[in-house]
């Protein structure tokens, strides 16, 4: 049996990472290969001396008063916060670390930039990049693992891998391009992907879906775990990466009670009991909740799979990032009407229709297969 070597972020702590993970390692084991997924960690180029010690100087000195004193007391709540935080973290990673070994089969070796095995190329006759953002240069650094450089050219292939940027640090795009260059075979997640892509190498790359739509509701609900501290009542779900204001938690707080629903609160400090849920127990909380409030792409893409009423947010705060990925799959699957700045207008909050759905995702599906099957001949 011929064997794929899947390249992604290995995460253990985001829900959308583990399970993109496990889905594509599903997917191209329908397929007949063997698959496992290369663990491995890339290591930031780190700022230091003189020249960036005056750097930070300028930078704060631009800033008025009042914000100086802001964000001093903005770096002081975050210490006090800091010991939950790593407490709960800690926890967390063991239920994600549980669940990637009872489902995701990885290598028991860690691979970065800096210690790469020799024959790590010709240990599979393929290797598979994505999905998630591992092109993201904000958080993985323009590390050429991403790209597969330590395999032949001909065994490269792009399955749906995100950017998480609109455009490409300048540092970066002598070695994007090269890289890129050399896919044997490219997609990516969204639009605005595409156009990178297009922008430095002139090459054209189709957008497809992400892998966790491969899979079909059954199959989800076949891994789900019944989570612990799910609450008995109804319940409006939460799941935000970036920050949330007190404007926000107002107008989901008002909303809930409205409707006579309790609020859970996904991967928040705030409601800590939860914290350390497991990817399994998050897909049953989605599919357990009467409405989901996100600005998390798979959050949006698990409340696809079970079908239930969800609304989108704009990212806030430090996380916020263009939001490309999320609005290519809302145009795809025709659910731009699902953004609050909409739904607070029309109060549509728990009516949506997902009878158009079935539809898009057989011909999405095909796209994929069709790719696949050309690349991993």
């Amino acid at each position: 049996m011929k064997k794929i070597g899947i390249l992604t972020i290995t995460d253990y702590v985001n829900y959308g990472n583990r399970l993109q993970n496990y889905a594509a390692q599903e997917l191209l084991k329908s397929l007949g290969f063997e698959v496992e997924s290369i663990v491995n960690v890339t290591i930031p180029e780190i700022e230091t001396g003189l020249a960036f010690t005056i750097k930070r100087l300028k930078n704060a000195l631009k800033l008025s008063p009042a914000t100086l004193v802001k964000k001093t007391v903005e770096k002081l709540d975050e210490r006090k916060n800091h010991e939950k935080y790593l407490a709960g973290q800690r926890a967390k990673e063991k239920s994600f670390r549980e669940f990637s070994e009872k489902y995701v089969s990885e290598t028991d070796f860690v691979v970065s930039q800096k210690n790469i095995p020799a024959d790590l190329g010709d240990r599979y006759d393929y290797v598979v990049v994505g999905s998630d953002q591992i092109w993201n240069p904000k958080i993985r650094y323009g590390s050429s693992i991403d790209f597969l450089t330590f395999a032949p050219k001909n065994k490269r292939v792009a399955l749906a891998p995100s950017f998480g940027v609109s455009t490409i640090p300048e540092k970066y795009v002598a070695r994007y391009t090269k890289w890129i260059s050399e896919m044997a075979f490219l997609s990516v997640r969204e639009q605005a992907g595409a156009d990178i892509i297009k922008k430095l190498t002139g090459l054209e790359a189709p957008v497809h879906i992400d892998p966790t739509l491969m899979l079909t509701k059954e199959h989800w609900l076949s891994i789900a775990q019944k989570a612990k501290q799910k609450p008995a009542e109804k319940y409006l779900l939460t799941y935000f990466i970036g920050a949330v204001s007190k404007k926000r938690r107002q107008l989901i707080t008002e909303l809930a009670k409205k409707n006579n629903l309790k609020i859970v609160q996904m991967a928040s400090l705030v409601d800590i009991e939860r914290y350390d849920a497991s990817p399994a127990e998050f897909i049953d909380y989605i599919n357990s909740a009467s409405l989901v409030c996100t600005d998390s792409f798979h959050a949006i893409i698990f409340s696809m799979q079970s079908e239930k009423p969800f609304v989108v947010f704009d990212r806030e705060g430090k996380s916020a990032v263009m939001s490309s990925r999320i609005d290519t799959l809302l145009s795809k699957f025709k659910f731009e009407s699902r953004k609050y700045s909409i739904l607070e207008q029309t109060n549509n909050f728990f009516t949506i229709d997902y009878s158009h759905v079935p539809q898009i995702l057989e011909v999405e599906r095909k796209k994929v297969l069709e790719y696949l099957n050309n690349a991993l001949k």
